[in-house]
């Protein structure tokens, strides 16, 4: 069971803490994502030196290499990966929709091909909780079908049944203890009846914190937040709520103002690797050439080793040589620039001053 509490609201917002059996994780919170065991081209330690409390594992890449079992023999993924604070594991459902080929979904679960070498798998609601506790994950999220967007409102409404189907098969699977705890998610696309039904569903089942699914899948900001505007209010006001897959800093402070407490999103480590720097006065391009005599910071702002120690114009001569230096340097700015963020975000809500905060220009 995972404990949470909401210290402070400002409006929607909520200041919260979850506590796991791997430490506790200040909410609003931003979850880098490590989804086969690592942020890619960052080590662990450095992911925990920019302030985050939590990383983000998966599933289904997990389960096709290096395999569950073979973690769990390792002492689970914290040991595995020498990571010691909480993780978060996904389903691996969006996976199986989005990478696997030839996939069949029944009401069983989801049969599917590998995109690594073509092998046949089998993904179930009980298999998937298997698999996450055999991971070791904090938080285990049930396994559920993620609907492309836009998608017909038929098929929407019998997916998202499914769906709530298979959560009361993966609570029913998850093994209970301190510390861990397992979420449900919310779908129903951009629909408000069928969000109210899904969330109304996961209540009676009983989770220990709610995710919402099915969003930021192509539905443009001001669609998503109208949903999350309406969804919200369906959920507990004292389990956690996490939006999955988002985003920019703009989504996310738009979501924190709509009640939304957790986030992922490989965009800061994924720009990191193509030379996007997310800075205080906007997004840069570390290619161009106007860094290309420029002694200055990235950020003057930013504590982070790439800002604290190199100029634009090195990190822009490692980008154009091709260096992996350049990779790690700026993946590393840019989760710092994200967990500092969400630091400014919960003192924002702490000093009441959450909207005059959301007006600063944020991409």
């Amino acid at each position: 069971m995972l404990k949470f509490e909401v210290e402070k609201t400002c409006g929607r917002a909520r200041l919260g803490h979850l506590h796991t059996a791997h430490g506790t994780v200040d909410t609003p919170a931003f979850m880098p994502v490590g989804t086969v065991g690592t942020v890619k081209a960052m080590m662990p330690e450095s992911v925990a030196a920019t302030g985050a409390q939590i990383l983000l594992g998966n599933t289904y890449h997990l389960m096709l290499r290096p395999g569950a079992d073979l973690v769990q023999k390792m002492g689970g993924l914290h040991k595995f990966m020498n990571w010691d604070k909480a993780i978060l594991t996904d389903s691996g459902g969006f996976q199986v929709m989005s990478l696997s080929k030839l996939r069949k979904i029944t009401e069983d679960g989801v049969e599917f091909r590998s995109h690594l070498d073509g092998s046949a798998h089998r993904l179930t609601p009980e298999i998937s909780i298997e698999i996450q506790h055999k991971l070791d994950s904090n938080v285990t999220m049930c396994l559920d079908e993620c609907p492309p967007y836009p998608c017909d409102r038929s098929y929407l409404a019998e997916s998202t049944r499914r769906s709530m189907r298979w959560a009361k098969r993966s609570k029913d699977a998850f093994i209970d203890r301190d510390g861990y705890g397992i979420f449900g998610i919310c779908q129903g696309g951009v629909h408000e009846d069928l969000r109210k039904e899904s969330c109304e569903s996961l209540i009676d089942i009983g989770f220990d914190g709610y995710a919402i699914g099915g969003l930021a899948v192509g539905e443009g900001q001001e669609l998503m937040f109208d949903t999350i505007e309406k969804t919200t209010p369906h959920l507990p006001a004292d389990k956690p709520r996490y939006l999955m897959g988002v985003g920019r800093p703009s989504d996310i402070i738009g979501s924190v103002l709509r009640g939304v407490d957790m986030f992922d999103c490989v965009m800061p480590s994924r720009s990191g690797r193509t030379a996007q720097a997310f800075t205080r006065t906007g997004v840069l391009n570390m290619r161009n050439k106007c860094h290309a005599e420029d002694d200055s910071p990235i950020d003057p702002k930013c504590s982070c080793p790439a800002c604290r120690h190199y100029s634009r114009a090195y990190i822009r001569h490692l980008f154009q040589s091709k260096e992996i230096l350049g990779c790690m340097l700026l993946t590393w700015h840019n989760i710092q620039y994200y967990e500092d963020l969400m630091r400014d975000i919960r003192q924002a809500i702490r000093e009441d001053r959450l909207e005059e905060f959301a007006k600063g220009d944020f991409v």
